[in-house]
């Protein structure tokens, strides 16, 4: 989706939209952690991120690769930076080229900084000399597909700006004229350069309505980390401070807490300034750091740290080719990536109802369902790799995970517990620690508030219902058990299957189970997470896989624990077990005496 849209319909409902602008880090560890930092913060709702090109686009790979995995695998609406430093026209389209592919809309159009250790910008032949000429081919080469922003610099182009620190009237008039062909060309929206005089930009905002100039223009707040990174980045960007708040930071400009208080504070003050003057949107120069930014819209009132909104029980998507994507297999609820990852070439995705509009062919599993970034493969290492001398050590640790000890699982790539899991983790802890070792699980909810901090979903004004589900793997001889006793239950439906197909169910292969779902104001049923045996058959493979590619695979080469594994994995069951009595229904029960 455009940014533009997303904007005229919060203009249209008075709501503040906020965004975020990271860049692209210089080593594997540091892009590890910005995916990190950015699930958390796109918890938040941005109304979308955006990530920089790169000086001389020096990152153009990683900025490539970065944006195609924000807004598929993030699930956040995505903006990427596109400069015309040593991008010559082929490169330019093979870039656009690439992010429509990956369902990107949204591009940030720039001139770009001269490449390094060069003073002044020089075309590059058979490329561009100017934002203008980037937007100007954009539009003519791709038409409307793509949504075009431009910068803005309340204080003029930095270029424009004279040795004194300041830009005469008639460079000033230059770059306002300049900023209106780039709309007049075809861009839809301004983002400002950072700036730290707020009336500076008022005026600059009237300054641009006065030409003409009627797109949203988004004011681009940086807020002050530390005094050196505040100095550097105002001296490149030639940005003015203003006397006081030289005056607030030169005592304290040792002390690195202080100061980021002080920033969190001035950014604060500043965006209420802009709200106050009929701006509805902020944009956060977050230079890859989470909490002054956060602490900013916190005072605010914008977010809260204990109550993030979700408008389905799984982030949606933002690629333009599933954004009406709103029903999905429960089974890979811990596991979202690689359920996006194996379902990218989809035609089309399920809306509505799973199967009416269901694609039967998931792509095969490769190593990038495996693939863990390094601070959760370190984790993993130390809290699952550790001696196992029999099946008892191997509950107790599926046990520790579900009472919270244990941060990590080789079956989720989420952090810890889920809200919801907290319910009924000490039940789970109890089934666990009797070898019915859990990989997924909800508990039953029968019309609960749709902004319920554990189990909403879809916005206020809605209930939500979901049925109890349990997905563990178990031995055989367990199962049988459990078989028998689900005769005694009858609202109980199972499905169980080995590593090598072996198939035990109470259902058809063709039954669909729905085991969430919404009422909403003004709107149809939603059922968001469905129970599909088709699909728990495509799941299965990758679920025994992971006993061994995630776990076995911590051990050295004929390690006891490795062997333990691998024998597990051989012998059980995974098993998918759904209460339908979501009103009297007490999935535990059927464990007891187990």
């Amino acid at each position: 989706m455009k940014v533009i849209e997303k904007i005229k319909a919060a203009e249209s409902e008075n709501r503040v939209l906020c965004s975020f602008e990271f860049f692209p880090p210089k080593t594997e560890d540091g892009v590890d952690n910005l995916f990190e930092r950015m699930e958390r913060m796109v918890a938040h709702n941005p109304a979308f991120c955006d990530i920089t090109w790169g000086a001389g686009g020096s990152t153009a790979d990683l900025t490539l690769d970065i944006a195609s995995k924000m807004q598929n695998m993030v699930c956040v609406e995505t903006m990427m930076h596109l400069t015309c430093t040593n991008m010559p026209e082929q490169k330019i389209d093979n870039a656009l080229d690439t992010i429509k592919s990956n369902g990107i809309q949204n591009v940030l159009a720039l001139r770009g900084d001269p490449p390094h250790g060069q003073d002044k910008f020089v075309k590059i032949e058979g490329g561009f000399a100017c934002a203008l000429d980037l937007v100007n081919h954009i539009r003519s080469k791709y038409g409307d597909y793509f949504g075009i922003t431009v910068a803005g610099y309340p204080e003029a182009h930095p270029d424009a700006i004279g040795s004194d620190g300041v830009a005469t009237p008639e460079a000033y008039a230059n770059d306002l004229a300049y900023l209106k062909r780039k709309v007049d060309a075809g861009a839809d929206l301004v983002i400002t350069q950072l700036f730290y005089d707020t009336d500076n930009f008022l005026k600059f905002v009237n300054d641009c309505r006065q030409i003409g100039i009627t797109c949203p223009i988004v004011p681009g707040i940086m807020p002050i980390n530390n005094y050196k990174g505040f100095l550097r980045m105002t001296g490149f960007c030639k940005t003015m401070i203003p006397a006081e708040i030289t005056a607030a930071l030169e005592p304290i400009k040792d002390n690195e807490e202080a100061v980021r208080a002080y920033g969190i504070h001035l950014g604060t003050e500043m965006c209420k300034k802009i709200l106050a003057n009929g701006i509805k949107q902020l944009h956060l120069y977050t230079l890859n750091m989470e909490k002054s930014a956060l602490a900013i819209l916190m005072n605010l009132g914008f977010i809260e740290e204990s109550k993030i909104s979700r408008s389905l029980p799984w982030r949606r998507p933002t690629n333009v080719h599933r954004v009406k994507e709103d029903v999905r297999p429960i089974f890979w609820a811990n596991r979202p990536k690689s359920y996006i990852s194996r379902t990218l070439g989809w035609d089309q995705y399920p809306h509505g109802r799973w199967g009416d509009s269901r694609n039967p062919s998931y792509g095969a599993l490769s190593d990038y369902q495996f693939m863990r970034p390094r601070s959760r493969d370190k984790k993993l290492q130390e809290e699952w790799a550790v001696p196992l001398k029999s099946a008892e050590d191997i509950h107790e640790k599926f046990m520790n995970f579900c009472l919270g000890k244990l941060r990590s699982n080789p079956w989720s790539e989420l952090d810890g517990l889920q809200p919801e899991t907290k319910i009924i983790n000490e039940k789970l802890g109890t089934i666990n620690l009797k070898g019915f070792l859990t990989i997924n699980s909800q508990p039953a909810v029968s019309g609960e508030r749709s902004d319920s901090p554990t189990v909403g979903w879809g916005g206020p004004g809605g209930y939500v219902y979901q049925k109890a589900y349990l997905e563990f793997f178990c031995s055989k001889d367990k199962l049988n058990v459990l078989i028998e006793k689900c005769k005694v239950f009858t609202s109980l439906t199972y499905m169980a299957v080995s590593k090598d197909g072996t198939w035990i169910s109470n259902v058809d292969s063709s039954d669909v189970n729905a085991v969430t779902w919404g009422v909403f104001p003004a709107k149809e049923i939603i059922q968001p997470t469905v129970v599909d045996p088709a699909s728990f058959m495509v799941w299965k493979d990758e679920a025994f896989e992971i006993w061994y590619r995630a776990w076995a695979q911590l051990y050295p080469e004929g390690d006891p624990s490795r062997k333990l594994l691998e024998a597990v994995q051989s012998s059980y069951y995974l098993v998918s077990l759904v209460d339908n009595d979501y009103i009297h229904g007490d999935l535990f029960a059927v464990f007891t005496d187990l």
